[in-house]
């Protein structure tokens, strides 16, 4: 039995099913203070995830409970088990300390080249007033700033031991260092008295580095919107089959969101990556939808897009199997990385299968329609199942 074709009779009523995931998928993404708000992963945010393999699990509260009482802002803890015993993962978020001391060597050597370039100045100009000025107030802006750096790492050292600009920045980039060094083998010592680990791993990602995340991140979406609606408009030059595609894109996204915020899977690169995976997917089912309705003119413009949709099912089913089998295998092995990427393609491709057949299909059908493309033929939905 084939599956019955669901534009026969008021197809229109279609669209209650995608505007209500769409809006509940907002609501639980939007509303401040949500429970189901999407979560910044490190790579966002800004932190440091500590992966340790043990043979046996931990109690993840009571090691939570013990790092933040030595100072550690723990974001979360997960004990998994996996083929080699259990994986345990300590998402730490980005301490004060080192937020700090980034800043001002940021600071710092946002200015030592030019307190460099004066330093030599004053020595070739045989120390002119001018340059000796100017020398005097950049030295003293990144002595006032090392000496922050020296503070923070408890270093007795002062900036103004150091006679030329290219010692202190020696000095400050020695001090950096030791403060992340410092940062890691306290924390390292606190993890090796609480858990009985054979391997760990450190993945720091610095306030600096994910701001860059984000600011990339958001460029991409951005570029990505302008080609993709370039590219459409071009393609069908006519503005209700081109927002079609656009909405039923947004709509599979926003969905995917949604669904990230009610199950927990935080923002990373790879859901990101997942995400943008999924825009293209979601543009392929449309286009193919609204070029089958719009540009072809056999039969009526319902049995296009049902003959459309057997299609684009038929790929997103392939797809889903392949997302399937790496979510289990993400299952088994515990790595993050394939979780998220198959959790959100999951959530995605099943979003798109709503946002594309039950509300752009009715769109471009109703369009089609309204411009004559094709006979209107009233026959009930649920007729269809019994005729077949």
């Amino acid at each position: 039995m084939d599956m019955p074709n669901p534009y026969l009779g008021n197809y229109k009523i279609l669209v209650i099913v995608p505007i209500l995931l769409v809006v509940a998928s907002l609501l639980l993404i939007g509303i401040p203070g949500s429970p189901f708000a999407i979560k910044m992963g490190v790579d966002f945010r800004g932190g440091t995830l500590v992966t340790m393999q043990s043979d046996t699990g931990v109690d993840t509260v009571q090691l939570s409970s013990a790092l933040v009482a030595k100072g550690f802002p723990v974001a979360s803890v997960k004990s998994l088990q996996n083929p080699q015993g259990y994986k345990v993962e300590v998402e730490i978020e980005r301490d004060d300390k080192l937020t700090q001391s980034e800043d001002l060597k940021t600071q710092f050597f946002d200015k030592i080249d030019e307190v460099s370039r004066l330093e030599s100045n004053v020595i070739v100009s045989n120390q002119s007033a001018d340059s000796i000025t100017k020398y005097a107030e950049g030295r003293q802006a990144i002595d006032t700033t090392a000496n922050k750096l020296f503070a923070i790492a408890g270093l007795p050292q002062n900036a103004s031991d150091y006679k030329s600009s290219n010692e202190l920045k020696a000095a400050a980039s020695y001090t950096y260092k030791k403060v992340l060094d410092d940062y890691s083998q306290n924390l390292s010592d606190s993890l090796s008295a609480l858990v009985p680990y054979k391997t760990i791993s450190f993945n720091e990602v610095s306030a600096s580095l994910s701001a860059k995340f984000i600011d990339r991140a958001l460029m991409v979406v951005i570029y990505s919107v302008i080609l993709v609606s370039i590219v459409v408009f071009i393609i069908f030059r006519t503005l209700v089959p081109s927002l079609a595609v656009l909405v039923g894109a947004a709509s599979d996204i926003i969905i995917a969101l949604g669904a990230m915020g009610l199950f927990g899977i935080p923002l990373t690169l790879a859901s990101f990556a997942a995400l943008l995976m999924l825009v293209g997917f979601s543009l392929d089912t449309d286009v193919l939808l609204t070029m089958r309705v719009i540009k072809r003119k056999e039969g009526t413009a319902r049995q296009r897009a049902y003959d459309a949709m057997k299609t684009g099912i038929t790929m997103s089913m392939a797809l889903m199997v392949s997302f399937v089998c790496l979510f289990i295998l993400a299952s088994v092995t515990h790595i993050n990385t394939y979780y998220e990427i198959s959790a959100v393609a999951i959530a995605g491709l099943l979003a798109d299968l709503v946002a594309t057949w039950l509300l752009n299909a009715v769109i471009v059908l109703a369009y089609a329609e309204k411009k004559g493309e094709g006979h209107i033929e009233h026959k009930p939905f649920l007729s269809s199942i019994f005729s077949q």
